[in-house]
């Protein structure tokens, strides 16, 4: 049977009196991109590190690929890679002597590491830039850079803090290709980001955090109807648009139905199948739809809707 390549088991981590992270549970699927959204100080980080094997949690367990963070370390660091939100470098340095040492570090291999380190740096665009000192590389080449550090060993789980982090518009988009690349190949990767869009773009999952606890997990769509399950929907009829007020005043599925010139606006019921099962049967019922949209939330909207905006 396959099992979760990430899994948080009940996880807590305490700091005297602070909540860390407060009973913490969910689950990560192969090849799937996760994305951990939560306010500074809501957990993201501590919940990153146990699964690193860097902290230890007060109780609780984590696993990676099946391994146990407290009990199988050694196993979870193999098969894990751990991309930090702030991460040293050895300015004196190439690229390559950067990676090759990571890759030693991991106990690579004569041909075994002359390959990770040629798929490693084509991977991330770095061989043209193979000999260039370190400390040389604009902020986008240096997160490629921790990128392939964590990616060199090709673990089955990526970790990944913050990684758009200070990068322009074109080194977050190369770095959401990048991330959706790797998990189309397999990886599954856990993403944590104040971007949100970004996150709404790659992630096929999310999880929202704040204070310590776990408020939401799911879609964005999942979430938002657990949130919102009425949907705003505007049409614009052209011609009879009283006879379509009434039409729509008779469903069950509408509510609060409002008619301004040839525009109704009004709330559904339902999801975006029934929606388009609604403009349909107005098309049957004879009126001339000119324009049909519905307001769907943001991952922005969705994550002011859930947190309440505690720090602690």
């Amino acid at each position: 049977m396959s099992h979760p390549m990430i899994e948080l088991r009940r996880l807590h981590r305490f700091f005297g009196t602070t909540r860390a992270v407060n009973d913490v549970s969910f689950e990560v699927q192969r090849g799937e991109v996760f994305g951990f959204i939560g306010p500074n100080g809501a957990g993201k980080t501590t919940s990153m590190r146990i699964l690193a094997t860097l902290e230890l949690p007060t109780y609780g367990d984590a696993f990676v690929d099946g391994f146990s963070c407290i009990n199988d370390p050694d196993r979870v660091r193999r098969r894990l890679g751990f991309m930090p939100d702030y991460f040293g470098t050895y300015t004196d340095v190439n690229c390559y002597e950067y990676l090759d040492f990571f890759a030693r570090s991991y106990g690579l291999a004569g041909r075994q590491r002359h390959q990770a380190l040629q798929h490693t740096m084509g991977f991330t665009k770095l061989d043209e830039l193979a000999h260039k000192p370190i400390r040389g590389l604009s902020k986008g080449m240096k997160q490629r850079l921790c990128l392939g550090r964590a990616m060199i060993h090709d673990p089955a789980v990526l970790i990944l803090d913050e990684p758009a982090n200070g990068l322009d518009p074109r080194a977050r988009i190369e770095l959401r290709e990048m991330i959706r690349e790797l998990a189309a190949n397999g990886k599954s990767v856990l993403v944590s980001s104040h971007i949100l869009t970004e996150l709404a773009e790659m992630c096929d999952r999310v999880g929202i955090i704040e204070r310590g606890q776990l408020l939401a997990v799911g879609t964005v769509e999942e979430i938002q109807h657990e949130q919102q399950p009425h949907r705003e929907v505007k049409v614009r009829v052209l011609g009879g648009a009283e006879g379509a007020r009434a039409w729509l005043v008779g469903r069950s599925d509408v509510n609060d139905v409002t008619l301004v010139g040839e525009e109704l606006k009004f709330s559904h019921q339902g999801d975006r199948d029934s929606e388009v099962v609604l403009l349909r049967e107005m098309i049957l019922a004879g009126f001339r739809v000119a324009e049909f949209a519905s307001h769907s939330q943001s991952l922005e909207d969705v994550f002011m809707a859930v947190t309440k905006g505690i720090v602690q």
